[in-house]
């Protein structure tokens, strides 16, 4: 049995082209040919018109007696000769030989032979006779090259003849390709076009039918194919618009649950309220009979049950706490994803609660946050039930939201800790740069008052008391200060000024004599950058005025390129490798810890009996000082309203 050839749209097209492409390749290469014999005819005619050239300029060095000439110049005729002998097919130059040619060209050189002999070698003294020999000479050349032109002429019209052939060629081909082209594509184009038309319309019984054998052919049968699905698919459009609408409600209900629980989620602000509100969305979503969210220990020993919806009273006071492994819920392995459960009363011990309450299957979600597991949430049903895919993606994905937000309150009730623990911190250091040093001063002038009241001298005791009132103001200003605005008293002035009213307050309370010196033109500085240096310094002068014994304090100030204070004495010094050894001797660290709450530099240089200096470096202006806790208003007003 034979199968008929099908001949597809390319071999057709092939077929087609094939005798008008080798035609005129051959035609191409024909007139290549030509072109290159009426070149290298061109060239022989001009080389034959030198030795025309060649002739008379022989002629002229015989007659005029320049014999010397004659050897080179007769050499040059015979490279002529030889070159149109023999040729030279890269300029391209030969002679378009035939038998006449040939002839003429065998003429051409006896003459020159009898030219050489007569002219040349003989060399007489008298040119008698010489242009007439010469005349016939050239004219033998004419005749060659006339010879030449003919048979280029003969060229030249083969070219024109192979140009007009090539030309008819281009015409008929055209034509029939023009026309293989309508039948083969054009014609089978349009039909499908009528066809696709009528389909865009609504006529879904369109078809075409199938001419050939070839890719159009096989096109117009996978649009029919095409058709027929679309006709298929238009009697049950309805079936699969319901089925989607269908799908796109679920996913629309999933979208809504977890927008839901990221709005608890971020609303909640306690443990209770955050798990009872996601217990009762993801019943709500899950369409459970009840739902149990319990957390666990560290140790995943224990699962305590922080909230339950729909669970009967029984059941929830029986699983407040269980052991792992006690029950089929709070039995979780480490690579457990979604389970499950089928609820069996006859042999399910580790299932009691739920079989007595009438459930028929327990899905177990595992709540995990970094592969630790946290807990897990428990959905009870009172029917066999099975979960798909995505309700199992869904519900793992709102497991991972109530992870994320425990951990969320977890690190916020850290936080709050941390910044209460903070404030202390701050406050102690407050008293201990303020109220301390004022109540420190107090103690020393009330035992002056006492040295004054038991020696009877009524003027220093006068005196003694008027410090201890002035020192009982500051510290009543001091704590106003930091009740109502946690700052130094610097009145909203320069640094500079503030300085200065710290060192005469020095001078006052420690009997000592201190000058500063101030060098360049710095940005201000921030108030909360201020208050810090003051109580810097502060602290500096007090261990002066506490522990130095010195005689004269420094405050060198240096403004450029960036802020750098320095307190200096001449004081008794310590070694700085001991300066941490008396506990109670805090000012070394207060000062530190308030320099890196800034961002600055705190450098203590000091030799024993040669005094000590400190030096704070703040950070280039670029670098702005860190900014004070946000709890801090709030302490001051939980402080001020005690």
């Amino acid at each position: 049995m034979s199968h008929p050839r099908h001949w597809t749209l390319g071999v057709k097209l092939a077929l087609v082209a094939t005798p008008f492409v080798v035609l005129a390749l051959l035609s191409i290469a024909l007139t290549l040919w030509v072109s290159w014999q009426l070149d290298g005819g061109a060239a022989a005619v001009n080389e034959a018109g030198r030795m025309r050239m060649q002739t008379y300029r022989m002629s002229l060095s015989i007659g005029t007696g320049a014999l010397d000439a004659l050897p080179g110049q007769a050499a040059e005729f015979e490279r002529s000769l030889t070159l149109l002998r023999h040729g030279d097919y890269e300029r391209p130059l030969f002679v378009p030989w035939d038998d006449a040619a040939r002839q003429q060209f065998a003429v051409v050189e006896d003459a020159w032979q009898r030219f050489r002999r007569d002219w040349i070698a003989a060399a007489p003294a008298a040119g008698d006779g010489l242009p007439a020999h010469a005349a016939a000479f050239v004219a033998d050349i004419d005749t060659l090259v006339a010879g030449i032109e003919r048979q280029m002429a003969r060229w030249t019209a083969m070219l024109h003849l192979l140009q007009m052939a090539m030309m008819g060629f281009a015409v008929v081909g055209s034509a029939v390709l023009l026309y293989a082209g309508y039948l083969f594509v054009l014609e089978p184009v349009g039909r499908l076009k009528l066809a696709t038309e009528r389909l865009q319309r609504g006529d879904f019984s369109a078809r075409v039918d199938r001419m050939t054998s070839d890719e159009f052919g096989t096109l117009a049968e996978c649009f029919n194919g095409m058709a027929e699905h679309l006709q298929s698919m238009y009697r049950d459009l309805e079936g699969k618009v319901a089925a989607k609408t269908s799908e796109l409600e679920e996913k629309r209900e999933r979208l809504e649950a977890l927008y839901d629980v990221t709005a608890l989620v971020a609303k909640a602000t306690s443990l209770g309220e955050l798990a009872s509100g996601f217990a009762e969305r993801v019943r709500r979503v899950a369409r459970a009979d009840g739902v149990a969210l319990r957390w666990s220990d560290e140790a995943n020993e224990r699962f305590l049950l922080l909230a339950a919806e729909g669970l009967p009273a029984s059941m929830a006071d029986g699983e407040q706490c269980l052991r792992a492994g006690d029950c089929g819920c709070g039995n979780l392995k480490p690579a457990d994803g979604v389970r499950v459960i089928p609820i069996e009363q006859a042999n399910s011990l580790a299932l009691r609660h739920c079989g007595q309450a009438g459930y028929a299957t327990l899905v177990s979600i595992p709540v995990r946050l970094h592969e630790r597991l946290m807990g897990e949430v428990d959905l009870l049903y009172h029917a066999q039930i099975r979960l798909s895919g995505a309700e199992r993606s869904l519900l793992e994905a709102l497991a991972a939201h109530l992870a994320g937000a425990m951990e969320n309150l977890r690190l916020n009730a850290l936080e709050r800790e941390a910044a209460v623990a903070q404030e202390r911190t701050f406050i102690a250091r407050e008293l201990h740069d303020s109220i301390a040093q004022s109540l420190a001063f107090l103690k020393i002038q009330v035992q002056l008052m006492r040295d004054a009241l038991d020696a009877g001298d009524a003027p220093r005791a006068a005196r003694v008391l008027a410090e201890i009132d002035a020192g009982v103001r500051e510290s009543y200003g001091d704590v106003r200060e930091l009740l109502v605005h946690f700052r130094t008293r610097s009145q909203g002035e320069d640094i500079e000024p503030a300085l200065h009213t710290t060192l005469r307050k020095f001078e006052h309370q420690s009997g000592l004599k201190a000058s500063m010196q101030v060098q360049g033109q710095g940005m201000p500085l921030s108030p909360d950058l201020q208050i810090q240096v003051l109580h810097i310094v502060q602290e500096a002068l007090s261990n002066v005025r506490k522990h130095a014994h010195a005689t004269r304090v420094w405050l060198d100030v240096v403004q450029q390129p960036q802020w750098r204070f320095e307190v200096r004495d001449d004081g008794v010094g310590f070694a700085p490798e001991h300066a941490g050894s008396d506990e109670t001797h805090v000012g070394l660290r207060i000062m530190a810890e308030r320099a890196a709450r800034i961002g600055a530099a705190l450098d203590v240089v000091s030799t024993p009996e040669r005094g000590t200096s400190i030096v704070l470096t703040l950070p280039p202006p670029a670098s702005p000082p860190a900014p004070e806790p946000p709890q801090r208003e709030a302490a001051a007003a939980g402080i001020a309203a005690e």
